[in-house]
């Protein structure tokens, strides 16, 4: 299961800009852009400034407010200015990466820059027939665990950057201190789907695939409107629940989550959406059983659920849910659908996705890729 997060509301882009609270190697005497605008429009906790020989971008700090990290992304083939701006230098294009999630290498492999990708940890997690046959030739380097990786091939492997997602107080261990430029990927914990989507442009811009990265992102931003659009001419808005109970638990996505947003701009009607989390509700059964009982549609992301009785096998009482007795349930096989690695940067699938599911008259010839119906 993903672990929810609950993002404290950061500083605009200005006051990102202008802090000087840092993480990492920093460069220069603190130099800002002035009041030039952030090629950012969706994400909160990305700013990205773009000039003739740099690139400045300040990634917020979802926890305490203010600055996490800001980078100075340089081109590799130009020299070193003397008044940059303070920050972790990164000269572009990353060539030689050490990438933690297949997140990241499946965006990249869509920005034709898979090649950058010359180290991995936790290999079990990454499915990529490129990082798999990488890996066991030897190419790309297997450095270990995330919580604990192998410093000697990390220094064997000599990367430009090293590629993670952050978590609250990071120290980050003995990579902390080998002067490789971190770039903290905090896109997973952005909750609107376009300004996590948007995080491509940043990505783009550490490999040398700019053009391409805006190109992506402005697609995704035409087809996600349009199916917004669409959806939002549907007869009716069908009520909506998620997750399922696990080890007593129900996870229901919170009022302002990512999911939530996605079911309302689908066109659905989402039972927690006066709720003001962005992250999940930690419920028992009886507490979503109150609220969503007659809900018309259940949505799961799971594995081994292939049938409505592998559900009931699961927890008796998914037996009273009305989507249940209705027949209204779809399954996202989580291991099968490659679902972690796809939606972030491409929540129009999703959104087509739960649109089609709910409002098949919209889209009479779509077929499901994510979530499949069970009985």
């Amino acid at each position: 299961m993903i672990k929810s997060f609950n993002p404290i509301i950061i500083l605009t882009a200005t006051l990102l800009l202008l802090s000087s609270c840092l993480r990492g190697g920093g460069h220069g005497a603190g130099n800002t852009l002035g009041t030039q605008d952030s090629v950012i429009t969706a994400a909160k906790l990305l700013s990205m400034q773009r000039t003739d020989h740099y690139t400045v971008v300040t990634v917020g700090d979802p926890w305490k407010g203010g600055v996490l990290h800001r980078y100075v992304l340089v081109p590799r083939d130009s020299v070193l200015p003397d008044d940059l701006p303070e920050g972790t230098v990164v000269r572009t294009p990353v060539s030689r990466a050490l990438v933690y999630s297949s997140v990241h290498t499946s965006l990249l492999d869509e920005l034709g820059a898979i090649g950058a990708v010359r180290g991995v940890v936790d290999k079990q997690y990454f499915i990529d027939d490129y990082i798999s046959r990488g890996v066991a030739t030897g190419e790309i380097a297997d450095c270990g665990n995330s919580m604990n990786p192998t410093v000697e091939k990390v220094i064997d492997m000599q990367p430009d950057a090293i590629l993670l997602s952050p978590y609250q107080d990071a120290s980050y261990g003995q990579i902390a201190k080998m002067d490789i430029p971190i770039i903290e990927c905090a896109d997973y914990l952005e909750y609107d789907p376009l300004g996590r989507a948007e995080w491509v442009k940043f990505y783009g811009e550490l490999v040398g695939k700019r053009d391409e990265a805006d190109s992506l992102y402005q697609a995704v931003v035409t087809a996600y409107n349009d199916m917004k659009q669409k959806a939002a001419g549907a007869e009716n808005r069908p009520t909506v629940v998620t997750e399922m109970v696990i080890s007593g638990i129900w996870n229901v996505p919170g009022g302002q989550s990512y999911m939530a947003r996605i079911l309302g701009d689908a066109g659905g009607k989402y039972l927690w959406a006066d709720d003001k989390n962005t992250g999940s509700l930690a419920l028992d059964f009886n507490q979503v059983l109150a609220v969503a009982q007659d809900a018309e549609y259940w949505f799961i992301k799971w594995t081994n659920i292939n049938s409505l009785r592998d559900l009931q096998g699961a927890y008796d009482l998914n037996k009273e849910m009305a989507a249940f007795k209705n027949k209204r349930v779809y399954v996202c096989d989580t291991d099968k659908t490659r679902f972690f690695d796809r939606i972030p940067f491409h929540p129009e699938v999703l959104l087509r996705e739960f649109a089609a599911i709910m409002h098949p008259e919209l889209f009479p010839d779509y077929q499901n890729q994510m979530y499949h119906h069970i009985d």
